[in-house]
């Protein structure tokens, strides 16, 4: 039975990940200056309030503490948003190193394969000699 890695390597369009690498890199990265540069100019609230439903207004503390939770949620997912990206490019820049070992390991496999084809040339020639 075929060792399935083998078989994954083999079905890997190979060029079209090397091709696209540098793409999902200079992507990623963008992402995250994009994210950092977000979070560094928050964007501006709406001041109205959408209308009432007839129900008494809720007292000031009350608001104070939505107010307060809802800011812990969004630095919350602020710094969810930012581990992600951070993992995303960290993942591009991943992928970006794999496909340049792949590209060392291609040509090295194919001077072996060279090598190997002239070993066997030299050695059929002295065999017949």
């Amino acid at each position: 039975m075929p060792n399935p890695w083998l078989l994954a390597l083999k079905v890997i369009p190979w060029g079209d990940v090397i091709e696209h690498a540098p793409k999902v890199l200079n992507a990623a990265r963008k992402l995250v200056d994009r994210q950092r540069e977000q979070r560094r100019s928050p964007p501006a609230t709406d001041p109205g309030a959408p209308p009432g439903t007839g129900v008494a207004p809720p007292t000031t503390e009350q608001l104070q503490a939505r107010l307060q939770a809802a800011n812990e949620r969004i630095d919350g997912l602020l710094q969810a948003q930012d581990q992600l990206t951070q993992t995303v490019a960290d993942l591009a820049e991943q992928n970006a190193r794999l496909v340049a070992a792949v590209n060392v390991l291609r040509l090295r496999t194919r001077m072996l394969l060279v090598a190997a084809a002239v070993g066997a040339v030299a050695l059929i020639g002295l065999w017949l000699r």
